[in-house]
Formats: C-alpha cells, sequence, structure tokens
C-alpha cells in the first residue's frame, strides 16, 4: 500500500478489525517515513448501473451518493458513521436487486426515505433538489406532510 504522505510503496499493518459489512479496517505504518494511515477494504460485489433521467447510464458511484448526502446533512447533527451506515443500506438494498440496471429514481427514492428517518432538515433539503420543490408553497406542504407522519 502506497503511503499517502511520501508514496513509499512500503507500509506494516499494525492492527486489523472487521465492520458490520464485512470490509476490513486496517491500521498501516509507512517503513519509510513511519506516518500512520487506514485502509479499507471492502468486498466488490456486482452492483446495477444507474439509468440517469436523459437515459444515460452510468456505474453506482458510492462517494458521488455520500457526498450528496452530506451536502443535505451540513450543519446538521448527522454523523459521518451514519452516513455511511444509509449509503451502506443502499448499495446492498441495490445489489440484492439482482437486475443490471435500475433507475436513479430508485436511488433516490432510497436516498430520501432514508433521510427521513435519519434527520427532518436533511430530508428537507434533500426533497426541495429530488422532489423539484420551486416554490415556497411546495415546501411548506411537504413540511406539513412530515409534520403529520
Amino acid at each position: 500500500m502506497r503511503c499517502p504522505y511520501c508514496r513509499h510503496d512500503e507500509s506494516k499493518v499494525v492492527d486489523t478489525s472487521h465492520d458490520q459489512r464485512g470490509g476490513v479496517r486496517r491500521r498501516r505504518e509507512c517503513e519509510n517515513c513511519h506516518q500512520r494511515f487506514s485502509t479499507y477494504e471492502r468486498p466488490i460485489f456486482s452492483i446495477p448501473l444507474i439509468i440517469k433521467q436523459d437515459g444515460t447510464r452510468e456505474e453506482f458511484n458510492r462517494e458521488k451518493l455520500v457526498a450528496g448526502i452530506r451536502i443535505a446533512c451540513a450543519k446538521r447533527p448527522v454523523s459521518a458513521a451514519d452516513i455511511d451506515h444509509l449509503v451502506g443500506e443502499i448499495e446492498t438494498s441495490l445489489q440484492h436487486m439482482g437486475r443490471e440496471e435500475i433507475s436513479s429514481r430508485i436511488v433516490g427514492d432510497m436516498v430520501i426515505n432514508g433521510l427521513k428517518e435519519l434527520d427532518q432538515i436533511a430530508y428537507i433539503r434533500y426533497a426541495i433538489v429530488y422532489l423539484r420543490l420551486d416554490d415556497l408553497e411546495s415546501i411548506r406542504d411537504e413540511i406539513d406532510r412530515l409534520l403529520e407522519g
């Protein structure tokens, strides 16, 4: 594993731990500069291609999904672990569908449902963009639905 500090190719594993989804976290130390850093290993499963609204297809991008959810959760009491857990659940659900292609709408629905449970303000922020709530009345209606449910 290449050191992120000095780019040296050799490092030693100091500690190894496992997460709930079958991933492995390794704590490493560079043999050149002796800096410590962590690496994560996750099994790669077949994830369907995402069909976007314009009909184009792209590979599922975990980091892109995390970034979008982080924007919705900015300055909210939502931990990075909570976001990672939500993305992990979405990724697992996509894998278990057993399909080669899936609509981006399904992924968006999974995100919005997860955010509704995680943080209502983050949910509203995401909903404004995802549901195209483009005026105050539609935003108020969505907030009212959230408060009723």
